[in-house]
Parts: C-alpha cells; sequence; structure tokens
C-alpha cells in the first residue's frame, strides 16, 4: 500500500501552513491541491522545503475555484500517475488532526479496498448547531439511499482506494462530493471503514455556502433517491457477487416466500419496517401492495417479512376508511361525518387525496408510536445494565425481605 496525503485549499492561508507541516511529521508524502486560491497562502508551504521536507511536498492545482470534490479528484489522478495507491484527504482549515493519520493507514491496511471515514466527536460545546444537524440530515439520507448506516457522511477526513474512486464517476465537484462517493461506493460494493477523530472548530474558516452548498446536496440527494428506486439493480464493480440481493422471484414463489422467512430481525429496524409497510399497505394500490412492499423494502434494506405482513393489518374496509378520515381531518380541521353519493361519488377524486394523506400520517404515527415503546425498553434495559456495572457483586438472587435470615454468600 502506497498512501499519498492530499489537502484540497482554497483560501487558508492561516491554516494551511501547520496542516502540511504536521502531516509531513507522520512521515507520509503530502500533494496539496490548489482550488484556485486568492489570498496567496498557497505559497506559505513552500519554506518547508528550506526544512528538509521538500521532498516529501508536492503541489498541483487549478488557476480557478472548482470545488472540493474537483479537488481531491485531481489529487487522485496525480496519486495514480505516481503510483500511489492510496489518498489520504485532510481538510486545510485545521480542524483535523494530522497525528491521526497512523490510525487511517492501519484501518485502510486491514481493509484496503474501501472508503476510510473519520467520524468526528461531536461532544465538544464549540461544535456549531449547523454541523450536528447537517450531519444528522446527510446521514439519514444515506440509510435512504443505500440501507446502510454511516456515523459521519460529512466528514472530509477519509482515505479512498485510486482505483476505485476513479472507477465511481462521481458527478459531483463541490461540497456534493463528499456524500455522492459514500452512497456509489456502497451500490458498487465498496465498504465503509470508521475511525474515531477529534475535531477544532475554533477560528475556523469555512466555504460551505449555507444556501448554495446544501441546495446542491440536496439535489444530490434527490437524484440518487429516485436512481435507487429505478427497479435495476446497481451495477456491482467490487467484491463478491451479493448472495442476499433481493429479486422478484415471478417464476418462483416458493424461493421468494424463503427469501422473506429466512430474513433476519434486526429490532433496530422495526420501527422503520412497520412504518413502511403501513404507508404501503394503505396506499390505493389495489393488486400491488404485496410487491411494492417488498420492492421498497428491499431498496432501503428493512426488513421485508415485517414490512410485508402489515398488508394483512391494513386490508380494506377499516384501515382505507380510517386514512380517508385521517386525511379529511387533516385538511379540513374535523372529520368527515356524511357518508352519501355526493361526499364519496361526485368527490372521490378528492376522498382519494384524503386516502393518501391519511396513509402517510398512519404510516409515521405507526412507526413512531412502535419507535417510542422499544426506545423505551432498550433504555430501561440500559438503566439495568448500568447498575449491575455499578454494583458487579450483585448476582441475579432472589430478593429477600428485611430481616431474613437468607444470605447471599460469594
Amino acid at each position: 500500500m502506497n498512501i499519498l496525503i492530499v489537502i484540497p485549499v482554497y483560501n487558508n492561508a492561516s491554516t494551511i501552513q501547520n496542516v502540511a507541516r504536521r502531516a509531513l511529521d507522520t512521515g507520509y508524502p503530502v500533494l496539496i491541491v490548489d482550488d484556485g486560491c486568492t489570498d496567496g497562502g498557497i505559497s506559505l508551504p513552500r519554506p518547508l522545503a528550506g526544512e528538509g521536507r521538500g521532498e516529501g511536498l508536492f503541489l498541483t492545482g487549478f488557476k480557478e475555484n472548482r470545488g472540493k470534490g474537483a479537488a481531491i479528484m485531481e489529487g487522485n489522478r496525480w496519486a495514480m500517475e505516481h503510483g500511489y495507491t492510496h489518498i489520504l484527504t485532510i481538510d486545510a482549515d485545521g480542524q483535523h488532526h494530522p497525528e491521526e493519520i497512523p490510525k487511517f493507514v492501519e484501518a485502510a491496511e486491514e481493509s484496503p479496498l474501501s472508503i476510510v471515514i473519520g467520524t468526528r466527536d461531536f461532544d465538544s460545546e464549540d461544535v456549531p448547531g449547523s454541523s450536528r444537524f447537517g450531519r444528522k440530515f446527510s446521514n439519514f439520507w444515506i440509510r435512504v439511499c443505500t440501507g446502510q448506516s454511516v456515523s459521519d457522511s460529512q466528514s472530509g477526513y477519509r482515505v479512498y482506494p485510486c482505483e476505485a474512486l476513479k472507477l465511481l464517476k462521481i458527478k459531483g465537484k463541490r461540497y456534493n462530493f463528499e456524500v455522492e462517493v459514500i452512497v456509489r461506493a456502497l451500490w458498487a460494493g465498496l465498504e465503509i471503514s470508521e475511525v474515531p477523530i477529534r475535531v477544532e472548530y475554533s477560528d475556523r474558516i469555512s466555504h460551505f455556502h449555507p444556501f448554495k452548498d446544501n441546495a446542491r446536496i440536496s439535489l444530490t440527494y434527490t437524484k440518487l433517491v429516485l436512481r435507487n428506486f429505478v427497479p435495476l439493480p446497481h451495477k456491482l464493480l467490487f467484491g463478491k457477487k451479493r448472495e442476499n440481493q433481493f429479486k422478484l422471484y415471478l417464476t418462483n414463489p416458493w424461493k421468494t416466500l424463503k427469501m422473506l422467512f429466512t430474513e433476519k430481525l434486526a429490532p433496530s429496524e422495526l420501527a422503520l419496517a412497520v412504518s413502511t409497510g403501513v404507508l404501503l399497505a394503505t396506499l390505493p394500490l389495489i393488486g400491488f401492495h404485496g410487491v411494492a412492499i417488498v420492492f421498497v423494502a428491499t431498496r432501503i434494506r428493512v426488513n421485508r417479512l415485517v414490512a410485508l405482513s402489515m398488508n394483512h393489518f391494513c386490508g380494506p374496509p377499516f384501515v382505507p376508511a380510517l386514512s380517508i378520515l385521517i386525511g379529511y381531518y387533516v385538511r379540513n380541521g374535523h372529520f368527515l361525518t356524511k357518508f352519501n353519493w355526493e361526499t364519496l361519488g361526485h368527490q372521490a377524486l378528492q376522498r382519494l387525496g384524503d386516502y393518501i394523506i391519511g396513509s402517510l400520517v398512519a404510516g409515521a404515527g405507526t412507526g413512531y408510536c412502535i419507535r417510542s415503546e422499544h426506545h423505551g425498553r432498550d433504555l430501561a434495559l440500559s438503566q439495568g445494565r448500568k447498575a449491575r456495572q455499578r454494583c458487579p457483586n450483585v448476582r441475579n438472587h432472589p430478593t429477600t425481605a428485611a430481616g431474613s435470615d437468607t444470605d447471599s454468600s460469594i
């Protein structure tokens, strides 16, 4: 494995020299990618050559700003031309600690064909609220697009396999690059490895534009979500063929049934599976509920058997009628009380709209109730474990009344 540290930089004159020096101290070569800097800061690391480190310091880039994603891909192109197998990207604004590079290298060596992501510690009080929200928002859509959970999909501290990064053909050129590359990597069969890292936000200069870059990221996720629900398989570029990849075995229903019943139940996904099943089972997809539930559950990787079983509880007439009542209440502020040819016949399109709105509310509400119940149970179990840890000498002996002669000896 031959690793090159890549530092994309755009107008970080106050931090780039320190970041480059500390990165060089780890013993790995460093490539600084100038993303069209206009503050003159790109010339500051040059004195490092006078410290005897010039042999491991390189510079490339653009005359005009093209975006962080473009800078990373330029660094990857340069790395491949010079015989490197992996690039390690670190931000130039000083938020990352180059001293943690060895743990990334160790993780990459254990799994060379994976993207290693540094999971930022957000326990510090100086972490901006926008960063906390952005990470949760992005992680959610990664889950929707791939069915897999990533702890920090917006961290820029990463290791990429050069050849794999080239084959993924990422379209995003700016901050949307870092979320798109995760989705397409998982679709292509790459693994995601994570290592915990520290982060510094004090005196940090960020070029993230709240409106433009959030709009780009949202548009990217919209395209990825739509592509995920196109009934065509994602091209598998790496790893073994997915043994559990779902197919609608129209000609082999017994095999389909076997797949459904051999699926393992994940408690953390129960609420999402039930919510998905209720939502789709209550929609007016007459004759296609089962196919729709299995397809969507497969795409977002929730338990198909649980989701499919909701179809049996949401059949007509009770649940559709309830959905219409809920939808009518949401639109008008009161329940529908007249059931005649005027309200059910002439206003059929309005009732269809109520049906769809009500199914959305019913699906979300059911999922929330189940999630709350499981959260309470998990909280109780967690408190029990903590109590046992505080009192390690307490065994599961029967509780005795005060004054009893019974004693639990160890």
